[in-house]
């Protein structure tokens, strides 16, 4: 998308959006591993009504603006569906996640947010959350159709 159809206010409503997420998750806890980790072992099912209170507004949200909206307000591109096929990288994918979000109690946007609240040993985790990405990048670059292969169907 060319910046010349993105409004202005997209950067610093980002911005926001993420100061309000970070303080939320500040807020309810879920910055916090053992917290997290608590949840995981069914322990502390708090993390269930956050995610879904999350999910409820979200929902609600994209319902209202795609009825009412024609085009998304701050980048102006038509509100479309985004096709994913099932297919092994999702599901190894989600295992290889959900395994890191177990051994270190936390996800990537909580992991920022945790940093935010002073857990400066979150580094690690997020170091490694950046090398897995750069190894996975890599390991794919090495001539699989997968590695030029996108969701989006506009790009294919």
């Amino acid at each position: 998308m060319s910046d010349a159809n993105r409004n202005r206010l997209f950067l610093p409503i980002i911005y926001l959006g993420g100061l309000v997420f970070g303080f939320g998750l500040a807020v309810s806890g879920m910055a916090k591993p053992e917290i997290v980790l608590d949840f995981l072992q069914f322990k502390d099912f708090g993390l269930l009504f956050v995610m879904g209170g999350a999910a409820a507004v979200t929902g609600i949200t994209f319902a209202v603006a795609t009825r009412y909206l024609d085009r998304a307000p701050l980048t102006a591109r038509e509100y479309t569906r985004r096709l994913k096929e099932f297919d092994r990288n999702v599901l190894f994918g989600g295992a290889i996640f959900g395994i890191g979000w177990g051994i270190s109690g936390i996800c990537p946007g909580a992991a920022y947010a945790s940093f935010g609240i002073g857990n400066y040993s979150i580094l690690w985790a997020i170091a490694g959350m950046f090398l897995g990405a750069y190894v996975q990048g890599y390991v794919r670059s090495f001539g699989t159709d997968d590695a030029t292969n996108t969701s989006d169907p506009s790009t294919n």
